[in-house]
């Protein structure tokens, strides 16, 4: 299952490693993809070998110092 989200905040490759590194920590995730905007909407794709709560993954952006402003699919 694969889930794509919009995260604000994020500017470089720093911001990158602290999401995956938070996103990484929640059950049944296996992977993470991120395509940098800096200054933008980045968009994080979250693959997974079940279903990720969207509270989750917002929680896990949150600790990592950013902002989860959507969810695309």
């Amino acid at each position: 299952m694969t889930t794509a989200y919009t995260v604000t905040g994020m500017t470089c490759s720093h911001c990158v490693h602290a999401v995956r590194q938070e996103m990484g920590k929640l059950p049944g995730v296996t992977s993470i993809e991120v395509d940098l905007v800096p200054g933008g909407e980045t968009r994080v794709r979250v693959v997974g070998d079940r279903v990720v709560a969207v509270d989750d993954v917002r929680a896990a952006v949150e600790e990592a110092g950013y902002v989860l402003s959507g969810v695309v699919s």
